[in-house]
């Protein structure tokens, strides 16, 4: 599995609850653009347009040796999941506080490009700094227990 772009503000800026794997239509400068480790998907998320789930604002710039026949980089690239998996998370996404978040884009084992979805809820200020804390002490407890062992 080779990853091609992550969402690391993803995990600081919301709770994610559980996560699951989407197909994603490309074009074919798209596939060879990501293919060089190009994207960007920091400010993404997934919609509903005409009843089907999209990634928007989602960022793969223009392939160079494509010349005339590149792609628009901020289009938005229709998801593929099965119906029940959809209405699913449109159902989650209707309530208030709830959002699909892309947290990375690979190639699966067959060379397909697959995007991690995730349903999240934003985190508030002080649930960031708490998170924060949490993880230093946990850094400092191992540091610790690294020293006495």
């Amino acid at each position: 599995m080779k990853v091609v772009a992550q969402n690391r503000k993803a995990r600081h800026e919301y709770f994610v609850d559980n996560s699951l794997e989407a197909g994603i239509v490309l074009v074919g400068t798209e596939v060879k653009a990501l293919r060089e480790g190009r994207g960007n998907i920091q400010e993404s998320y997934a919609g509903e347009k005409k009843g089907e789930l999209y990634l928007l604002n989602s960022y793969i710039p223009e392939y160079g040796p494509a010349a005339r026949f590149n792609h628009e980089p901020r289009r938005a690239r229709k998801l593929l999941l099965n119906k029940r998996e959809m209405l699913k998370l449109l159902g989650a996404v209707q309530k208030k506080g709830v959002t699909l978040v892309p947290l990375s884009i690979y190639f699966n084992d067959q060379g397909r490009a697959k995007v991690e979805l995730a349903l999240a809820t934003g985190k508030r200020q002080h649930d960031k700094r708490n998170t924060m804390k949490e993880r230093d002490w946990e850094r400092n407890r191992q540091r610790l227990m690294r020293g006495k062992g």
